[in-house]
């Protein structure tokens, strides 16, 4: 990574484990994770201030790398922030379908997801066998987002079940949206 530019780790509910490769990333690349007050019971404006302060420590630009509901949080803030200029692009990965019957109670301020137009350059890697979206409704999303979709093939959550390790496809992917 340049010291002109910075990449900050937006994990799903819950946080990305040990073996996550969002996790991997950080350890290897210096990534850095926006921390979040509660992982459990997350309140979508909460999260969105937690990214807009992580951008404010520091006035280097920042590519967003976002994992599951960490996209929602992506969509969202950049719906309501008046920092997206700080952003020069983001990975979005694994996208949940936040509108599933099946969809955890905990995340009920996430059911309806923003689906307007991200104001930066976006890839989103989707998984043809993801439990958490159909490929149709992640497609859907990404496209709403004007994001780059690109399929990963049968790769689950593409999370730590998924044996992604450091994930250098995806590293390779964030890789295209610097300048």
């Amino acid at each position: 990574m340049s010291d002109s530019l910075r990449v900050l780790i937006l994990p799903g509910w819950q946080n990305s484990g040990a073996e996550h490769w969002q996790s991997h990333w950080e350890q290897r690349y210096g990534d850095e994770r926006v921390e979040q007050d509660d992982w459990l019971w997350p309140r979508r404006g909460d999260w969105m201030a937690q990214l807009d302060e992580a951008l404010l420590a520091d006035k280097r630009p920042a590519l967003l790398v976002a994992h599951s509901l960490g996209c929602h949080l992506v969509a969202g803030w950049a719906g309501h922030s008046q920092h997206t200029g700080r952003v020069i692009g983001a990975l979005l990965v694994a996208p949940p379908d936040t509108e599933r019957e099946d969809f955890p109670p905990q995340l009920h301020n996430w059911r309806q997801p923003r689906l307007g137009r991200l104001p930066f350059p976006s890839i989103a890697v989707l998984s043809s066998n993801d439990p958490y979206g159909a490929l149709e409704r992640t497609t859907a999303l990404a496209t709403a987002w004007g994001a780059t979709v690109v399929h990963a093939g049968p790769r689950g959550h593409l999370n730590s079940e998924s044996g992604l390790g450091v994930w250098p496809e995806g590293r390779a992917l964030l890789d295209q949206l610097r300048p």
